[in-house]
């Protein structure tokens, strides 16, 4: 039954470098983003305003008290610092305060809408409620604001479902409008297809860009680079690589080396990619980019090559401030080159510095534990952070699944109620097979009283299923206990019985 569960280490925790880019796109390809309706530095406002705002970090507490407070209280909030709040909330990915913010902006603050409003409102719809909300937001605005902008964002949320034929169908119509007249929509649709390997679709609409006169920008550039990447046609990479460092009109950064490094290297080309890195790192200016420098350590990491990923620890690290990704990041790398010692130590590095405890950190030396068998290691230094704060469900996860790996299965079935008594409402393991795994081993025991308990627990949280019901039943019938309360339970939340439960029933002498 353990043996059921995949190797799991590479799917709890991504590698940091596809996740630092646009979520749910392909980490190297990347779109020139909408225009903000302000600066992206803060204006005038309120420092106070803004850290009482940025220290609600639970997305379940609203913002919007804080704000009523805000005017309550006789003090003057201005559109550009509510823009600026919608833009910094989205920026830490906190997508639902940022929505709230944007529609109290309108609904209590009477203030009118801009085209850029709207396109980023409907990119927070898309986050917070889906799809489908999405579409009606983009219905229900005005013919007025419906710009290149808008039809732009909506555009993008298509990429990321991967909707082709909905995304093809936009961009149809801002063509007929005549809004499809900037690289913008051309370099989205570019992402999707280089993502579904569509790619013969790239060169067509190149080829459209050239015969209206779009000229092709350098997120045009990078994405026709990392659609050649995608495909592993290197010598595709290396006429664009030749084109942007030859044509004046280009300038070759970073992110060119970085992607061309990334095609070296899935193409098994070591010393071609650990040039493409000593470009890319030229080129990174010092105290500017932190993002680089997340790259630059997860490349060479994959190059094999430990004393250059120390190098460049070594030589960035102190230019960055002491947040989470770098040493998350680090302790990552240092486990997948085997240096468990090297992990440890960045661990407790960033542990005798940090002010806020973010247990991700802790999850990724978690990771490197659990890969070795070091159960015994992981649950202890749990064990130590926990004192005084509350963990998070993902910790216990991970322990969950190490001791369900190794065949510890009645520790597994601890950690996983640990972690579900922690959840959030719908939390449920990201490995759904650890679930399945402890559920399994319940029911071989005959453990119907703790089966019920996980029952009980995935219900608090909203992801009871039927199928759980039905491994209780088998259970507890297995076990000579009566059901009758099962089967209540059952109905009160709303699975009704069918040919399923009445199997499972049998003779019905248990009820």
């Amino acid at each position: 039954m353990v043996r059921k569960l995949r190797s799991w280490n590479n799917n709890l925790i991504p590698n940091l470098l596809i996740q630092t880019f646009k979520p749910q796109s392909n980490s190297f390809f990347c779109t020139k983003t909408l225009s903000l309706p302000f600066s992206s530095t803060p204006p005038p406002q309120s420092t106070i305003l803004r850290n009482q705002i940025i220290d609600i970090r639970d997305p379940k507490i609203s913002v919007i008290p804080v704000l009523e407070k805000w005017v309550g209280d006789g003090r003057a909030i201005w559109k550009p610092e509510l823009q600026y709040l919608v833009y910094l909330t989205k920026n830490f990915r906190r997508f639902n305060h940022a929505l709230e913010i944007s529609q109290w902006m309108t609904d209590r603050r009477y203030l009118s809408l801009s085209a850029s409003d709207a396109a980023l409102r409907l990119d927070l719809i898309h986050s917070v409620h889906g799809l489908e909300h999405a579409e009606n937001y983009f219905n229900s605005i005005s013919t007025r604001l419906k710009t290149s902008n808008v039809y732009g964002s909506l555009l993008s949320c298509y990429v990321r479902e991967k909707s082709v034929e909905k995304a093809e169908a936009i961009m149809q119509e801002m063509r007929k409008m005549g809004i499809a007249n900037t690289s913008f929509a051309y370099n989205v649709l570019i992402n999707l297809y280089a993502q579904i390997g569509q790619h013969e679709k790239i060169d067509l609409l190149i080829e459209e860009m050239k015969m209206k006169g779009i000229p092709q920008d350098i997120y045009s550039i990078r994405n026709l680079c990392a659609a050649y990447v995608a495909k592993t046609d290197i010598s595709g990479m290396e006429k664009i690589l030749k084109r942007i460092e030859e044509d004046s009109e280009f300038k070759a950064d970073w992110r060119i080396y970085s992607i061309a490094a990334n095609g070296y290297l899935t193409a098994g080309l070591e010393t071609e990619a650990l040039s493409m890195l000593n470009k890319m790192e030229k080129k990174i200016r010092p105290n500017t980019n932190k993002l680089a420098f997340e790259f630059l350590l997860s490349l060479y990491e994959r190059t094999g090559h430990k004393n250059e990923v120390y190098r460049v620890w070594n030589t960035f690290k102190p230019l960055t401030r002491q947040t989470r990704v770098p040493y998350a990041l680090m302790i990552t790398s240092l486990a997948k080159l085997d240096d468990i010692e090297g992990a440890e130590r960045i661990f407790q590095e960033w542990e005798s510095k940090c002010t806020v405890y973010d247990f991700r950190v802790l999850n990724r030396l978690l990771v490197a534990y659990c890969r070795k068998g070091l159960l015994d290691k992981a649950e202890w230094v749990v064990n130590q952070a926990v004192v005084g704060r509350t963990p998070f469900a993902s910790t216990w996860s991970l322990l969950a699944t190490g001791y369900a790996e190794y065949g510890h299965m009645s520790k597994a079935v601890e950690m996983l109620k640990k972690a579900m008594l922690v959840g959030r409402q719908n939390w449920k393991p990201k490995r759904r097979d650890i679930l399945e795994a402890c559920l399994d081993y319940l029911e071989k025991q005959g453990d119907a009283e703790t089966m019920e308990e996980i029952v009980r627990l995935c219900k608090s949280s909203g992801t009871v299923a039927k199928e759980m019901y039905y491994r209780l039943l088998r259970t507890s019938i297995a076990g000579g206990k009566p059901v009758l309360s099962i089967l209540e339970q059952m109905k009160m939340d709303g699975f009704a019985a069918d040919e399923e439960v009445d199997k499972i029933l049998g003779s019905k002498t248990n009820l």
